[in-house]
């Protein structure tokens, strides 16, 4: 006989396990099903042990640089191992957290690979055993992996995804980065960092394309003075292993194509959803290039299925996640929550340096027909910049000339991705040039730079 509950959630994501938590705070009997392991791919092998390796890169290079500080260090190297270990464990402490989260919440946890077998129902195969769950609703949350190169698929050996480029065993003496948007850009940050020479290839014309042109430009500058090697407009017409490395044929903006040896490749073009054999099809649920189509509340076209996540596309966020499942999960408890709202998303890239954003970039609003008042200040004009030694960035905002909202933010530099939370409440809050200008801003604070980005768009910048 079936289990039954309020509702199921297919997957332990930052939005399969988020929106569990709220369901059974609004009362609802919940179950969760995973086939890994709990956290999803954002703890276990995404945003967090990367972030990890990312300080441990950080701190290796300000030990390189110790001499700026007035202080000394020598003989300077890595463990790679060690490295790699303090990542896992830092995944592993958080997934032990989620543990006894879902038993804190009373969320009933089903591990194995489930599958919608009809309105309502769902089996879950634990090895040779199967289990039958039934449920009023149901969430499908199933997040998605790494996007292959259709000619060269990963083989965990030269050929990386993010997943084997977080847990190398050896260290790429020559590496190239395939695509350039915040995956590429961190790991390429990594790894220049860690002393590999560092290649990124990208089809468009400018590195993080989603970002403001002038953040692109800044990163471009910054990326190449740090000896990244940066080839923009340029296409991969082949990857294979080679010897003891991987050979490229890369295609030139003039059209040249010209083949270079790797001692690895990381390939970091995108996703693909894990909408296959879940059972969508059966029912009839819509889908777009295998993405979930969902209302602003995370309802399908199916009664009783709903979706949030990666699952269901753009923006490929861990925090859009959350978000999704807490409105949803408030929606099916028969709350009334704001529908989401995509553009108050805010973006991130931890590199060195940073850059995050939230709303429109400034070639956007003008392509929407605002007409705009624009600010931007350098870090080089802060005292607290100056004083970290990380003098090089810049803060710019985006309003709306004619009513002063807000439409924009986009900044570049040291610590950019704490910072941006600030025009993020900004904007969902519906705050305008005004309220910012009178706000007051601790002193001496990086933050001090968004309040001179916004009285710089309307000429009242003090010190710059």
């Amino acid at each position: 006989m079936a289990d039954t509950y309020d509702l199921v959630i297919l997957g332990s994501g930052p939005g399969g396990y988020v929106a569990a938590i709220r369901a059974s705070q609004l009362g609802l009997k919940v179950a969760i099903v995973e086939r890994e392991r709990l956290g999803g791919i954002c703890l276990n092998w995404g945003c967090i042990p990367t972030k990890a390796l990312l300080r441990t890169s950080e701190i290796y290079h300000y030990m390189q640089n110790a001499e700026s500080y007035g202080l000394k260090a020598d003989n300077i190297g890595f463990d790679l191992a060690k490295v790699v270990d303090r990542s896992r464990k830092v995944a592993g402490q958080l997934n032990a957290g989620v543990k006894g989260l879902m038993k804190k919440n009373k969320v009933t946890v089903v591990e194995g690979v489930g599958t919608v077998t009809a309105k309502g129902k769902l089996s879950v195969k634990q090895g040779d055993k199967t289990v039958e769950l039934e449920a009023k609703t149901i969430i499908v949350a199933t997040g998605a992996r790494a996007r292959d190169l259709p000619f060269a698929k990963a083989d965990g050996k030269t050929i990386w995804t993010y997943r084997h480029a977080m847990v190398p065993t050896e260290m790429p003496t020559k590496l190239l980065v395939i695509g350039s948007g915040a995956i590429g850009v961190e790991f390429a940050s990594f790894y220049n960092d860690m002393g590999a020479d560092v290649t990124i290839v990208e089809m468009l014309p400018r590195i993080l394309p989603v970002e403001d042109e002038e953040v692109s430009a800044f990163m471009d500058k910054a990326l190449t003075k740090q000896g990244i090697k940066l080839l923009t407009g340029t296409g991969l017409e082949g990857l294979a292993p080679s010897g003891n490395g991987v050979t490229a044929k890369i295609k030139h903006k003039d059209g040249k194509v010209t083949e270079e040896t790797f001692s690895h490749a990381i390939v970091a073009i995108g996703i693909v959803p894990n909408t296959e054999n879940i059972g969508l099809e059966a029912l009839g649920v819509e889908t777009d290039r295998g993405h979930i189509k969902t209302d602003g509340y995370g309802r399908t076209n199916v009664d009783g299925i709903w979706a949030i996540g990666d699952v269901t596309g753009a923006p490929w966020l861990a925090h859009k996640a959350s978000h999704e499942g807490i409105i949803a999960v408030e929606k099916i408890a028969g709350g009334s929550p704001h529908q989401m709202d995509k553009a108050n998303i805010p973006g991130c890239t931890y590199s060195r340096p940073q850059v995050a954003s939230v709303g429109m970039t400034e070639a956007k609003a003008k392509e929407a027909g605002y007409e705009l008042k624009v600010g931007k200040f350098p870090f080089i004009g802060n005292g607290k910049a100056i004083a970290l030694g990380e003098a090089e960035g810049f803060v710019k905002t985006v309003f709306d000339a004619k009513t002063g909202e807000l439409l924009g933010a986009h900044m570049v530099g040291a610590e950019v991705t704490e910072l941006i939370q600030g025009y993020v409440v900004a904007r969902q809050l519906e705050t305008t040039e005004a309220e910012l200008m009178e706000t007051v801003f601790a002193h001496p604070t990086l933050s001090e730079m968004m309040h001179e980005s916004v009285l710089g768009a309307y000429g009242r910048s003090i010190h710059y």
